[in-house]
């Protein structure tokens, strides 16, 4: 038979039939692997090992999308006619408010609301349980301590040094526009200095500023590699870095710092709620907290029966500001500070 004739041109197609029926039979007798999109702004070991636990615990599979606290907020603010995701796990607080106002989240009262902290159920009631607070962690800078040696410098212990002449081209912070710790460090200084003199001393930074990364972690990051001196950071983001054995150390501002309370909330409209609202009360477990210690992250936990690292900051020996959530929080506020910074600061050439 001529390898063109219909009998044998139909011989493919047929097995590819069967083979599809085949395949249709097989995908309705297995199982289907429970889904979950989790948008994490937390470090990447922390998000992994998270969605590897999670998937122990429960056999629901998370697919972490790793971006910053701002980045996340605006892809949430993008999606929100059409929600690709579920769950926002960590990052700074004051995004999470802002969704929230904004009708981005989902209500939701977790039962293991009453083992957290205080300052956790505040983050709550002050959403209207559209977030609630999964950790907290200290505003500071960080330093390396071989180009400070090799510099000849004195280590920065106040606001005020990262501005001095000696720290020209050597400090880092993040962009604002995209990272929550940034817009925590410009929302601090208000709140320290008030905002004329903040802004003053944001102007001052400007000039010692090397680069604005986009991730809240990038300038200490940058410091452990030794490719800037000092970095405007959270305090267990150094602490991390000095655990990998770099030579970096956390100092708490002199004048007063303020803080984050890393939060989790779940995406108004998730296309998986009952996993979402599942992935939420696992997180705030003492078991899923822990989790945090072991991918070397030293935030302060919000479950009152989770174990604190002793690497963690000790909050008592620190001059904490009364951070103001609601304001600091809010939609208007955010879009004021980031526009005046945008406009007095970061676009203003050195």
């Amino acid at each position: 038979m001529d390898r063109f004739s219909p009998a044998r041109r139909g011989r493919p197609r047929v097995a590819a039939v069967v083979a599809v029926l085949a395949a249709c039979a097989m995908a309705g007798s297995a199982p289907a692997v429970a889904q979950l999109n989790v948008i994490c702004p937390v470090q990447a070991e922390w998000c992994a090992l998270a969605a590897t636990e999670f998937e122990k615990d429960t056999g629901i599979k998370a697919s972490m999308t790793l971006k910053g606290s701002g980045e996340s907020f605006a892809q949430i603010a993008a999606e929100k006619a059409n929600p690709k995701l579920d769950v926002w796990f960590g990052g700074t607080g004051d995004p999470h408010l802002q969704a929230a106002e904004q009708g981005l989240l989902d209500e939701y009262k977790s039962p293991m609301l009453a083992q957290l902290q205080p300052w956790a159920q505040r983050q709550a009631e002050q959403s209207k349980y559209r977030t609630v607070g999964m950790y907290l962690g200290v505003l500071g800078m960080g330093y390396n301590t071989e180009l400070l040696a090799r510099k000849k410098l004195p280590a920065p212990a106040c606001w005020k040094d990262l501005v001095k002449p000696e720290f020209a081209n050597e400090v880092q912070m993040a962009n604002p526009n995209a990272s929550g710790t940034a817009y925590t460090a410009i929302a601090t200084l208000v709140q320290v200095m008030g905002e004329d003199e903040a802004f003053k001393y944001l102007k001052a930074l400007h000039r010692n500023i090397n680069n604005y990364p986009r991730s809240g972690v990038g300038p200490i990051k940058a410091a452990a590699r030794g490719e800037t001196l000092a970095s405007v950071s959270f305090i267990h983001d150094v602490i991390t870095e000095a655990q990998a054995g770099f030579p970096v150390k956390a100092v708490a501002p002199c004048e007063g710092t303020g803080y984050e309370i890393g939060s989790l909330s779940i995406v108004k409209g998730a296309r998986n709620l009952e996993n979402a609202k599942k992935f939420y009360d696992w997180a705030l477990t003492p078991k899923a907290q822990a989790l945090g210690a072991q991918a070397k992250q030293f935030q302060l936990p919000s479950n009152v029966a989770t174990p604190i690292s002793p690497l963690s900051p000790k909050v008592a020996d620190i001059k904490l500001i009364n951070y103001d959530f609601a304001k600091f929080g809010s939609s208007a506020e955010r879009k004021r500070l980031l526009e005046r910074w945008d406009k007095e600061v970061g676009s203003v050439a050195k």
